[in-house]
């Protein structure tokens, strides 16, 4: 009788520990960092995202916004690359996360820390100005700023946009006479006089749409919303390149972990609410496999290695 108490005490502990050790993801609250203010799309979609997951497992699921302080969304990125590769912080990354972060010497990002889960979102980007301005096109800009001053505000000189609109500049034959970085780039921008060009997304100038002048997107095809507005790519095929933002854990994360965010994710990102915000903002908004959102990092990190060397010319 001893011998099967015994036994059965072992057995209790075992399935114990056992349970412990394969525990139902997810458990307990999951955090989705967007390493930018709220408002945009990369955070309205994200908290669809996270509401949708948060219904789905009945766990707790909430948006942080780390925002770079106008230097770049890395101090969010390190973040979610310093946290445990379990699945309970997933990071919401713009292009330049996983495409440069790790090559610009960020120690907490190097060597390259993320895997896409999905790629869900394209800025509809651009660069704009004031109808007021004495150049109301992109031809127009780079004649103007061959004589005269121009300044630029942008998200971070290391993003895509403001390499893509420096680059433009320099094929053009000249270069802005200054630029700044800026958490926020609105309608107050421009009216204030803090920059006569700026890289934003339409979204966050739908205010004074009539007050402004798109003068390019940065964006694979035409933005919806501004038609008349050519591509950067068709001024400049080389400078060909989208802003996107996309869904990433850590590397070492489970794959059983990631198939149970993607699952939820995708389906939020193909619902009515994803459909609507597209409609209202212009965002592009889809769902991007990991395998093809692997193949569009390792594409864009050859064209902004291109871009790099058109700057340094």
């Amino acid at each position: 009788m001893k011998i099967l108490s015994t036994i059965a005490i072992a057995l209790i502990a075992f399935t114990t520990v056992a349970g412990q050790a394969i525990a139902e993801y997810p458990e307990k609250p999951v955090t989705f960092i967007v390493p930018f203010p709220p408002g945009d799309s990369e955070d309205v979609l994200t908290r669809i995202i996270a509401e949708d997951f948060q219904n789905k497992f009945g766990v707790s699921a909430a948006v942080v916004n780390k925002p770079g302080g106008g230097g770049g969304p890395f101090p969010g990125a390190i973040e979610v690359a310093q946290a445990p590769a379990d699945g309970y912080t997933i990071g919401s990354f713009v292009i330049g996360v996983p495409t440069l972060g790790h090559q610009i010497g960020i120690d907490e990002l190097t060597p390259a820390k993320f895997d896409p889960l999905g790629i869900f979102l394209t800025y509809p980007f651009i660069i704009a100005t004031s109808k007021s301005a004495p150049y109301q096109s992109m031809a127009e800009l780079s004649e103007y700023a061959k004589e005269n001053d121009v300044t630029l505000a942008h998200f971070g000189d290391v993003l895509a946009p403001t390499q893509v609109t420096k680059a433009f500049a320099k094929v053009n034959g000249w270069s802005y006479a200054a630029d700044s970085a800026f958490d926020a780039i609105d309608c107050n921008t421009l009216a204030s006089g803090d920059a006569d060009v700026v890289n934003t997304t339409i979204q966050l100038v739908f205010p004074c749409l009539d007050h402004i002048t798109i003068l390019a997107s940065i964006t694979d095809d035409r933005i919806v919303k501004a038609p008349n507005a050519p591509t950067i790519g068709e001024l400049v095929p080389e400078l060909g390149i989208s802003l996107w933002n996309g869904l990433f854990v850590t590397k070492e994360t489970p794959a059983d972990v990631r198939a149970k965010i993607i699952a939820s994710a995708k389906k939020s990102m193909l619902g009515d609410r994803a459909a609507e915000h597209s409609e209202n903002t212009g965002a592009i908004v889809y769902w991007q496999s990991e395998e093809e959102s692997a193949a569009r990092i390792a594409s864009d990190i050859e064209t902004l290695a291109r871009i790099e060397q058109m700057l340094t010319q």
